[in-house]
């Protein structure tokens, strides 16, 4: 015979957890379904308590330590952590009592600093999870590593069972890896806090150096241009010392001359007297010459200011400085202009300037040509003219021009010394003008054309 109470008792306490269908079957299914009730209630609380990892390692562990108490109505709920993936983590302890959180060990009652010591140094003896006279206690695994534990006391009238003991064990261990991610988490967001500062220091910085870049650029060409108005200052005061102290001088001294010689001629019988009438002009000439020369020397030290310019433009400017002389001077530029490192520059007009100043004066010359020719691996320089001079005795005197103890062809001396400077060679020959050509080669550098980019 069939027993209904044998056949359908198994399938019944799978589906309620309800052992009997007799008499007592009401009861028992009530008091179950109360269980599973509070069982889903504080796995829900749980769930919300653990993803809440975004807000923060401290508002996590509020979150999992109000959900534990809630669910063992609890006296008192210790949380902490020992170490290990968490070390380091704040709170390292949190207290649930009497509805308020104690974060200070020092505040804590000590029976608690007891299990707080243990949970601390011997979290492995927290077992799996334990209940001992209402006192639950389960640690914290992350990778198989106890990190922490949670030790709480139930309430007096709470009546825990297995899942309670299985809730608080998988609240312990999903708290754990809560906290690891919530740890990851605020340490990504200060890693990303920290890029994006480094970033805006890096970009300030950027911004910074292309302003000093500019104004670096800004005081170079102000450099460039003081160095380049320097040089034809230099060669203007040169040419003035020079007419003051030679030119000058010898034109008086031969007013002085042509002075005695006519007072004398004045005294002496005829014809004398003529011929000292006839050195009037002479002596007015000289006056004249004595004026201009001091105009020319006052012009040269009282030069206004020009506007810098590059090389072809400076020679054109040099070309204009060299008197008394009528020497026409011409410039001419071939090839493609490239910036020379100032020095350079400034070496090149000195050296022009004194084989113009040469010409001026010793050469008897009508006309100058200034040539100024950019190679792809060289720049050349030629000063050209008309005059009298001998290129070969000029080019024996050129050898001997290093020769510091003779006293003789210093201009010579300058211009050699300025070549070999330039890394360059300085010769001397025959000019299509007739006269003197002094030409300078000079090689360029790769770091001329780095600089110069």
């Amino acid at each position: 015979m069939h027993d209904p109470d044998r056949s359908e008792s198994p399938a019944l306490g799978k589906l309620t957890g309800v052992r009997s269908s007799k008499h007592s079957f009401y009861p028992e299914y009530r008091r179950s379904n109360e269980r599973l009730t509070h069982t889903v209630r504080a796995l829900d609380e749980i769930s919300q308590a653990l993803v809440r990892s975004a807000e923060g390692p401290r508002a996590l562990v509020e979150a999992v330590v109000t959900a534990a108490a809630d669910h063992l109505q609890a006296q008192w709920l210790l949380l902490a952590i020992s170490g290990g993936q968490l070390s380091g983590m704040r709170p390292s302890q949190l207290l649930y009592h009497h509805g308020t959180f104690i974060d200070d060990q020092h505040d804590m009652p000590r029976p608690i600093r007891h299990h707080l010591t243990m949970v601390r140094t011997s979290p492995w003896e927290l077992g799996t999870c334990s209940l001992n006279n209402g006192l639950v206690r389960a640690p914290m695994m992350l990778d198989d590593e106890p990190v922490g534990g949670i030790v709480a006391l139930a309430g007096e009238d709470v009546q825990l069972a297995d899942t309670d003991l299985a809730i608080i064990r998988v609240l312990a261990n999903q708290a754990a890896v809560a906290l690891y991610n919530s740890h990851l988490f605020q340490t990504a967001t200060h890693l990303r806090g920290r890029t994006d500062q480094l970033t805006a220091e890096a970009s300030r910085q950027a911004e910074h150096l292309v302003q000093r870049q500019a104004e670096l650029e800004h005081v170079q060409q102000q450099l460039t241009a003081a160095i380049q108005r320097q040089v034809i200052d230099e060669e203007r005061h040169r040419i003035a010392r020079e007419l003051h102290d030679s030119v000058t001088q010898a034109v008086l001294s031969a007013g002085m001359i042509v002075e005695v010689c006519r007072s004398e001629l004045e005294v002496l019988p005829p014809p004398a007297p003529a011929l000292a009438q006839r050195l009037e002009p002479a002596k007015e000439l000289t006056q004249q010459a004595v004026a201009q020369l001091r105009s020319a020397i006052y012009a040269l030290h009282n030069a206004s200011d020009e506007a810098p310019g590059s090389l072809p433009v400076l020679l054109e400017r040099l070309s204009h400085v060299h008197l008394p002389t009528e020497l026409e001077v011409a410039v001419r530029v071939e090839g493609d202009a490239i910036a020379l490192p100032p020095a350079i520059e400034h070496s090149m007009l000195r050296l022009t300037g004194e084989a113009l100043f040469n010409t001026a004066m010793h050469a008897h010359a009508d006309q100058a040509v200034v040539v100024l020719r950019y190679r792809p691996d060289r720049v050349l320089l030629s000063v050209g003219d008309d005059g009298t001079g001998d290129p070969d005795v000029l080019q024996r005197d050129l050898l001997s021009a290093g020769n510091e103890h003779s006293g003789y062809h210093c201009g010579l001396a300058n211009m050699v010394h300025r070549a070999e400077e330039m890394g360059g060679t300085l010769s001397i020959r025959r000019a299509e003008l007739g006269g003197v050509l002094v030409h300078l080669d000079v090689p360029l550098s790769p770091a001329w054309r780095v600089s110069d980019d």
